[in-house]
């Protein structure tokens, strides 16, 4: 009957261990450069479309230049001279500058400290120094 066995029955702890392991490590090498590939082929389509999104930026700043512009030059063809044309567009500009910036320093104005976050770290440093103290035991109990 011993004669009728496989040679993987024969093989001892170590070699199966071994084995075993070699198989893992090939496998989680296997995994991580797929990982990477996926990853590489990602970057790439992230960085791609980045670079869209700058040209699109920047062709929307100079569509923003000529509109003024033109906007400045449709003022003064209704009979308001060319300067003032070019300050009633700035103009313009600087009520919106004031309104976006009055907005974000109302919705800036709303953030506040994380509370939470304050009143577990003091809670875990209460119980850092006293572990056994029972107000410490009921802070953490309370998370």
């Amino acid at each position: 009957m011993d004669s009728t066995r496989n040679a993987a029955d024969e093989r001892s702890l170590g070699e199966l261990v071994a084995s075993a392991t070699r198989d893992l490590s090939r496998l989680v090498h296997q995994e991580v450069e797929l990982a990477k590939t996926e990853i590489k082929k990602e970057v790439k389509a992230a960085g791609a479309g980045a670079g869209l999104f700058g040209g699109a930026g920047f062709a929307g700043v100079l569509a923003l230049v000529f509109l003024s512009i033109s906007a400045a030059y449709g003022i003064s063809w209704l009979g308001i001279g060319l300067g003032w044309g070019f300050f009633i567009v700035g103009l313009v500009y600087l009520v919106l500058a004031a309104v976006l910036a009055l907005s974000g320093k109302k919705k800036i104005s709303q953030v506040g400290p994380p509370e939470r976050t304050i009143t577990t770290v003091k809670d875990d440093i209460a119980w850092a120094k006293n572990p056994t103290s029972t107000e410490a035991a009921k802070a953490s109990a309370h998370r």
